[in-house]
């Protein structure tokens, strides 16, 4: 008889897989079937996209989904698939630090997206209370792993040097915090990737793999921890979907051909 590991066990797992040089990559899911894609390519975690899951759901990202309907999406996703997750909580949905911890270690999930962003003001959030709300959730949940995300790169004003140099004070006050990963999102170029890895020390670092930007054995070279796709294996689904679904409007077949 099988035993199904405990979320202590999946929570180790997941943060163990966080290897600077040796990235962990998470192709980012919307629901149980895509979950199970990952896990059945051999991916050894899943890791859910906001931005991909919000509309499958009907909703904008940005916390545009009811906290309720993000949660139970992430509970059938944990049960769906047997390795740890991660889910993209964007900024927590407004809730405080012990609700959050409890209602998403009731869904089975081992790890969670944090950003940094003020959907209210479209502005980062202060450094000093993003790190507080991060201690708060370490205490609230020692097993959690955090990925900690700030927005610097893409949010607010500043020259490259002046979102860098905010960007790094905040990644080392998220770690310092309790996160275990910082996620400096828009740090696309191997300058810029370069220069966040440098700035916490060799601690996990996760880009956002685009098109265009290094691909993964480059980032990996460039010690990277984690990788992650965002909602764009989404996007393209969808494209493909939407190109089918136009063959079959014009009558045409959409199946493939010999």
């Amino acid at each position: 008889m099988s035993i199904e590991p405990s979320r202590t066990s999946l929570a180790s797992r997941l943060r163990a897989l966080h290897v600077p040089g040796d990235p962990l990559i998470l192709p980012n899911i919307w629901d149980c079937a895509s979950a199970r894609a990952v896990v059945d390519a051999g991916f050894p975690a899943v890791a859910t996209g906001s931005a991909a899951v919000a509309p499958a759901l009907g909703y904008e990202d940005r916390e545009g989904t009811p906290a309720d309907e993000m949660l139970a999406a992430v509970a059938r996703i944990a049960r769906a698939v047997p390795v740890p997750v991660t889910a993209d909580m964007e900024r927590g949905y407004g809730m405080g630090p012990a609700e959050f911890a409890e209602r998403l270690a009731a869904t089975g999930a081992v790890g969670c997206n944090l950003e940094d962003s003020d959907h209210r003001t479209g502005l980062p959030a202060d450094t000093g209370e993003q790190a507080e709300y991060l201690a708060a959730l370490r205490a609230a949940d020692p097993d959690l792993v955090i990925n900690a995300r700030t927005d610097r790169f893409i949010r607010g004003a500043g020259d490259p040097a002046e979102r860098l140099a905010d960007a790094a004070d905040r990644m080392r006050a998220y770690l310092e915090a309790g996160a275990d990963c910082v996620y400096p999102i828009g740090a696309l170029d191997e300058t810029a990737v370069k220069a966040v890895v440098e700035a916490v020390d060799g601690r996990p670092v996760n880009v956002l793999s685009w098109p265009g930007g290094p691909s993964p054995a480059r980032l990996a070279e460039l010690g990277v921890a984690r990788i992650s796709f965002g909602h764009q294996l989404h996007q393209l689904v969808q494209e493909y979907f939407t190109g089918l679904v136009a063959a079959v409007a014009r009558g045409d077949n959409p199946f493939p051909t010999d």
